[in-house]
C-alpha cells in the first residue's frame, strides 16, 4: 500500500502522503482481516461497511480498493487527474467499495450511526467501521455523534481513530489538544482500546476487544509519514506530495518495484 500511496501522489504532484501512509497497516487489517467484503460484488447485502472519514487519506483508501482487487493497481496512478475516477477526496457515485463520499471532516461517524442504526433495524449483522483522524476530533460534530451511538447502543460499531498527533498546522496539542482521548470517548459511553496501529497483533486486539452492548473505539497510535523516513514525524508532508524521484527511491529501498500491474 506505502509504495501504491507514494505512487499515485508522486503522479497527481498533490495529495496527502503523510495521513494515509499513517494509516497503511490499519487499512490493511480492515480489508484484509477483519470486515467482510466482496470485490467483485461491491454491493453484495452481507458485507460489512467501512467509511474512511477522513477522506483527504484517499490514497491509502484507493491503494487498499487496489490491493484488495476492487481497482487496478495502473487505476491509482490517475489520483485527481481530469476525467480519473480517484477523485482527492471519496467519491461513492463513482468507486466501487466506497460506502460513503468524505472530505468534510467530522461527518464520517453520524454517517456511520446511521448505517449502523440501519442495519440494527433491518435485524442484519453487518458491522460498521468508521476511520476518524485525531484532528478531526476538534469537530463538534464528532462529539454529538459519539452521544448518539451510545445512546442507541451500537454494539455492531466500531470507530478508529488515526491517533498519529499531528494535523496540518502542526502538532494537535497545538492546536487544540484532544487528551484525555480513552476518557473522553468513555465518558460518552463508549468502549475503549488503545493499541500500536502499526501491529497486527495489537490490532487484532483492538478489533476483538469485548465490548458491553456499546459501541468500541479503537485508539490507534501511529506515526505520520509511517515507512518513509523523511516524512516521519513531520507535519508538512500533510499534504505535500513526494517527487516521482523521492517515491521511486524509497521504493528501491524498500526492495519493491517501481512500475504497476
Amino acid at each position: 500500500m506505502r509504495r501504491l500511496i507514494m505512487l499515485s501522489t508522486a503522479s497527481a504532484g498533490s495529495g496527502h502522503p503523510g495521513g494515509s501512509l499513517s494509516l497503511a497497516e490499519i487499512m490493511s487489517y480492515l480489508y484484509f482481516f477483519q470486515a467482510k467484503l466482496h470485490p467483485t460484488d461491491p454491493h453484495w447485502p452481507e458485507r460489512d461497511r467501512i467509511i474512511l472519514s477522513k477522506g483527504h487519506a484517499a490514497p491509502v483508501l484507493y491503494a487498499a480498493l487496489a490491493c484488495r482487487g476492487y481497482i487496478s493497481e495502473e487505476e491509482t496512478l490517475t489520483l485527481r487527474k481530469l476525467g480519473s475516477r480517484l477523485q482527492g477526496h471519496p467519491d461513492m457515485r463513482k468507486l466501487p467499495g466506497v460506502e460513503m463520499s468524505t472530505g468534510s471532516l467530522g461527518q464520517g461517524l453520524s454517517i456511520a450511526n446511521g448505517l449502523a442504526l440501519g442495519l440494527r433495524l433491518q435485524g442484519l449483522t453487518n458491522k460498521v467501521y468508521v476511520v476518524l483522524g485525531d484532528g478531526e476530533l476538534q469537530e463538534g460534530q464528532v462529539w454529538e455523534a459519539a452521544m448518539t451511538a451510545a445512546h442507541y447502543r451500537l454494539s455492531n460499531l466500531t470507530a478508529i481513530v488515526d491517533y498519529n498527533g499531528l494535523q496540518i498546522d502542526g502538532h494537535t496539542s497545538a492546536v487544540k489538544r484532544v487528551e484525555p482521548l480513552a476518557d473522553k470517548w468513555q465518558s460518552f459511553g463508549w468502549q475503549t482500546v488503545t493499541v500500536d496501529g502499526h501491529s497486527f497483533t495489537d490490532l487484532y486486539r483492538g478489533f476483538h476487544a469485548e465490548r458491553d452492548n456499546c459501541p468500541l473505539v479503537v485508539i490507534a497510535r501511529t506515526i505520520k509519514g509511517k515507512g518513509v523516513d523523511y516524512m516521519e514525524g513531520v507535519a508538512d508532508w500533510h499534504g505535500k506530495a513526494p517527487t516521482m524521484e523521492q517515491a521511486e527511491q524509497y521504493i528501491r529501498t524498500s526492495g519493491g518495484a517501481t512500475d504497476v500491474g
